[in-house]
Parts: structure tokens; C-alpha cells; sequence
């Protein structure tokens, strides 16, 4: 019977381009989903891009526009790098801003609310009179109380990167950006004061013991980081959090006499799992169909994302499916530690990035695929360093993976150009290798399976490893120079091509635009791959070839180099 795989990857935000960063953290989720896909199972992977909070808000008081237009800019970027250019294959991938989405957070609200694990309790915040309007923590700065820093945000200072409350600041007054387009601002108008607000609040300290049972009695694979945070999280002692906010910017709270209030974006934006669900199954025609996913305790779900969005899938994201009781919780969470850039932390104000959507313009996605499969923070913390980049695509895929297919196809297509048979008897060289490759699949399985894409693709390019040797042991360009043994050069060539088509499945759920090229270059249909070692053929024919990957040249990592740190 298929297994029901759901795949939830962390909404990306949409208040700038994505990173390389954001694709190491990310590209797991499509390996997977590929990977259940050619399994037999029933994959549902979705996504989607996370329009609101107040960053967003921030930037387009700043620049005098709609929040929205920001979003819609970034949405579609986002679909452009993740889709188009890494070809990610998300079953949807939608948005925060959609009607859907809101009638699903309020549905979740107002679930939870009644089950009394929502609350609202009055406290003081930063009201600003100029505005005549409360402030979201962004829309705040003041004097940092730990290291006298004059311009700390509301939620934290970058100068000493303590978390903050806004009414911890000395001196709070409206963040300069919020004011930029309304002119000359005197220092007595910037100034806030501290009033009662009323808020909803979720009653963590409720869901303690569920939390710490569920933790506990998880059996999937969780990475380390992940259950280390968690644990540590749940024996600090967990406490009420605030989940609405004093905002225009977000999801209303549907109960009257809050209409200047927004549920706050990590209870809304993290709800986007199940709306998402929920509208591909509309959309699709099956409204009820999501539940065969949610409403299943023989489902596994994967959660995949960054080492900093943690603590909402291992205690937010739980907690609220725990309060509502009825949908299936997390099983496995995958989730990534930090990618550095040659040495430095990814910075936008420094112009220290390399941006997906530049990086796709100049090179392989396949590269950067390869790239952050091998070198990728999968157990640690782990760096992008253009010259070594180069050196793994030019030395290791492609001088390993696509040296075997490239010197392959090419000699068999050039000296067999109908078809090539296969023998009916192999020796033991060649059942061994063979084997190999029909062992792999297993092994890929099981590693793929328990988030472990590193050693995965390892296995995959041990058995290119093993053809290439097996290439050079076999020397057809000399048997066939002799012309005696043309026989056993067609023999030695449908081994060959037969383990490269097991290498295109292998590949397929890391690779597969290379996956694709092969099965086409084979005459082969790549739409109809399953996840087993291929049948053996009477006949192999090679009905076109070109090669795999572009040589990366030293001069377009030079150029690459040169566009670090600086601003556009």
C-alpha cells in the first residue's frame, strides 16, 4: 500500500531575494519528495511565500508604498528561483495574503479560543500620539538597556544582539524608516508612551506535559539540532505567548472590537502547512482530500527549514495541532544548520551574499544542486567559498559522474550507432558491478529516508566510482582499435550503459535535469521512472549525447568574487 508522504518547507519571507542560505536549507525537501514520488508513494509537498509581519511594513513605510506590492515583487521571484530555476517540485506553492489562508488561521483561532487555550490579557505598549496608534515592535527604537546602543529595533539589538521587549528600550521613539516619507519629524513627536493594550494570548504553559510526552515518544528521525532545542526549550519551562498584534499588516482576528489587530505571524504564517493543504485539494477538485494527509496517523510528515526557524516547528507548529487535537502532529524535522559565505554570515546591509536568482543567471542549477547536497549544513555549520565550489563541480561531478556518461555514450554512439545488445552471459567483473548498483538502491533509500541526502549521494557517486574503474579495466578504445574484439567491446559498452541508467534513478531525486539528459540520451522516457534497479534490456541504443555539464572557468569565479561586498 502507498504511503501518504507530507512534506511541509518553511515559507520563505517576502521582504527580500532569496540567498544561497535559504537553498541549502530548503533543497532536502525536494529531494525527498522526488524521492517518495518514483517509491510509489503519494507525496503532497507544499510551501509558500510569508507575506506579512513587519519588516515588511517597515520597508514599505520607508519607501512610501503598499505592503503588498512588496510581497507580490518577492512571490514571484521566489516561484521564478525555486520552480523555474532549481526546479523545485512543490505540489503548491502559494501565499499568505490569499482569502483561503485567512479563513484557515481564523478557523484555527477560533478552534482553539473556544478550547480555551486562547486568552487576552491587557498590558501596556508603545502607542505613538503623532500616529495616534500603537507600534509593532520594528516600528520601534530606543537605547538598549544591556549595551547603551542608541538605535536598537524593538524585537532586538544589533549591537549586542540581545532579544528584546519594545518596552525594555530606553528612550523608545518611532523607528526614522517609518517616518521617512513624512517629512521633518520633531524628536517630541517621535516619542511613545506606554498604554494598555489588549492581546490574545496562547496558553503554552497548558500544553507543557503534551509537548514534553510528545517530544519524548517521537520515533522518526529528528536531526540533532532540532531535539537538542526542543528538549532544552521544553525544560526551561514554557511560557504564554502574545499571538496577535497592534497592526494594519496581517490576518484579522475574527471577533469584533479588534479591527486594528492582526494575528501575529508566527501562529498565522506556520497555520499556512494545513491552508495549503487544504487548497490544493480544493483546486484540484478532491476538497476533502487533504485529509487523507492530516487527518491519517499512518502518515509521516517531514518538516523541513533552517536551523532558525526551530522553534516553530519543534514547539509553535506542535503545540497548535496538540491544542487542536483532531490533526497529525510532525514526524520527522530536518532542519539545517547555518551556511556561511567565505567565512562570513550572509548580510544584505553589506552586500555579502550571493543571491539565487544572480547566481541562476551565470550557472548550472544543477551545480549549486550537486554543491549543496555534498558541502551543504546538513549536520554543521558549513561555508561557500567560490573556489571551492569550482573545484568539487570540475573534480568531482563532473570528472567522476559526468566523465562515466560523457566517455561512454560518446564512444557508443560513435562505434555502435544503431543499438547495442546485451550478453547473454556476464562475467564476474561485470555481474559484481552491476550488483553494486542494484544493491545502491537500498542504501539511497534508507539514507534519503532518514534525511541523510550527504551520504545518499555518496553511494550514488561510489558506483560511478566503480564504472570509471571498470572503463579503464576494459579499455575499449584499444580493443576496438584492434578490431579483433568487437564483441566483447559491445559486451564491456551494454554493461556500461546499463549501470548509467541505473545512475539516472539513483541521481534523479539530487539531479534531475542530469536524470532527464540521460534517459533522453538513452532513448528512454524520463516521466515514467520508478525507484528500483532498471530491468535488464535485450538491446541499449544511445539516440543522441551532448555533454552533461559546462567546465566552470577560473575567470567566472574571479568575477563572482569580485561582486562580494558590493552593494547594488
Amino acid at each position: 500500500m502507498n504511503k501518504k508522504i507530507f512534506i511541509g518547507l518553511a515559507w520563505p519571507y517576502a521582504n527580500g531575494s532569496l540567498h544561497l542560505g535559504h537553498a541549502s536549507a530548503f533543497i532536502g525537501a525536494d529531494i525527498l519528495a522526488r524521492y517518495h514520488r518514483l517509491a510509489g508513494n503519494d507525496v503532497l509537498l507544499v510551501s509558500g511565500s510569508d507575506c506579512y509581519g513587519t519588516p515588511i511594513a517597515v520597508e514599505a513605510a520607508e519607501k512610501g508604498i503598499a505592503p503588498s506590492d512588496i510581497a507580490d515583487k518577492y512571490h514571484q521571484e521566489f516561484q521564478e528561483s525555486l520552480i523555474d530555476g532549481l526546479k523545485f517540485s512543490y505540489d503548491i506553492y502559494t501565499r499568505t495574503t490569499t482569502d483561503h489562508h485567512s479563513k484557515i488561521v481564523q478557523e484555527l483561532f477560533l478552534d482553539l479560543y473556544q478550547k480555551g487555550f486562547l486568552y487576552t490579557k491587557t498590558e501596556n505598549a508603545l502607542y505613538s500620539p503623532f500616529l495616534n496608534r500603537f507600534l509593532p515592535d520594528r516600528f520601534v527604537e530606543g537605547t538598549c538597556p544591556k549595551c547603551g546602543y542608541d538605535s536598537a529595533r524593538g524585537d532586538q539589538c544589533d549591537e549586542c544582539g540581545m532579544l528584546l521587549d519594545a518596552l525594555e528600550l530606553k528612550n523608545p521613539r518611532i523607528n526614522p524608516k517609518v517616518l521617512k516619507r513624512v517629512g521633518e519629524v520633531s524628536e517630541n513627536e517621535r516619542r511613545l508612551e506606554a498604554r494598555p493594550s489588549e492581546h490574545f494570548y496562547l496558553k503554552l504553559t497548558a500544553l507543557q506535559e503534551r509537548l514534553e510526552e510528545w517530544v519524548e515518544n517521537t520515533s522518526a528521525p529528528w536531526r540533532k539540532n532540532a531535539r537538542g532545542f526542543a528538549q532544552g526549550f521544553l525544560k526551561q519551562g514554557l511560557q504564554d505567548r502574545a499571538i496577535t498584534r497592534d497592526t494594519d499588516w496581517g490576518v484579522p482576528i475574527p471577533l469584533p472590537g479588534y479591527e486594528s489587530k492582526r494575528i501575529y505571524v508566527w501562529f498565522e504564517a506556520v497555520t499556512g502547512y494545513l491552508s495549503a493543504s487544504r487548497l490544493w485539494a480544493e483546486e484540484n477538485g478532491t476538497p476533502e482530500k487533504w485529509k487523507e494527509w492530516w487527518c491519517n496517523s499512518d502518515a509521516i510528515h517531514y518538516y523541513v527549514h533552517g536551523k532558525d526557524n526551530i522553534p516553530f516547528h519543534t514547539i509553535i507548529w506542535p503545540a497548535l495541532l496538540l491544542a487542536e487535537g483532531t490533526l497529525h502532529t510532525p514526524d520527522h524535522i530536518v532542519s539545517s544548520e547555518y551556511l556561511t559565505l567565505e567565512g562570513k554570515q550572509f548580510s544584505k546591509s553589506r552586500g555579502w551574499a550571493v543571491w539565487l536568482p544572480d547566481f541562476l543567471k551565470s550557472f548550472d542549477p544543477e551545480t549549486l544542486r550537486y554543491f549543496l547536497v555534498v558541502n551543504g549544513p546538513e549536520n554543521s555549520d558549513s561555508d561557500f567559498i567560490w573556489a571551492e565550489y569550482a573545484q568539487r563541480v570540475n573534480g568531482e561531478l563532473i570528472s567522476t559522474f559526468g566523465n562515466l556518461v560523457n566517455r561512454v555514450l560518446s564512444f557508443s554512439k560513435k562505434h555502435f550507432p544503431e543499438n547495442i545488445r546485451f550478453p547473454v552471459k556476464l562475467d564476474d567483473e561485470s555481474m559484481e558491478l552491476l550488483r553494486k548498483a542494484e544493491d545502491s538502491f537500498n542504501k539511497v533509500s534508507k539514507l534519503i529516508e532518514e534525511g541523510k541526502f550527504r551520504s545518499a549521494f555518496r553511494v550514488v557517486l561510489e558506483v560511478a566510482e566503480h564504472g570509471n574503474r571498470y572503463v579503464h579495466g576494459r579499455e575499449p578504445w584499444i580493443k576496438i582499435k584492434n578490431g579483433t574484439a568487437r564483441d566483447e567491446v559491445e559486451s564491456d559498452l551494454a554493461v556500461c550503459l546499463h549501470l548509467i541508467h541505473s545512475l539516472a534513478v539513483l541521481v534523479n531525486p539530487f539531479l534531475p535535469g542530469t536524470s532527464e539528459k540521460i534517459h533522453t540520451f538513452l532513448g528512454l522516457d524520463a516521466k515514467s521512472v520508478v525507484w528500483s534497479y532498471p530491468p535488464t534490456p535485450k538491446a541499449i541504443s544511445v539516440v543522441e549525447y551532448a555533454p552533461l555539464y559546462k567546465k566552470i572557468e577560473e575567470a567566472e569565479i574571479v568575477t563572482a568574487q569580485e561582486k562580494l561586498g558590493r552593494l547594488e
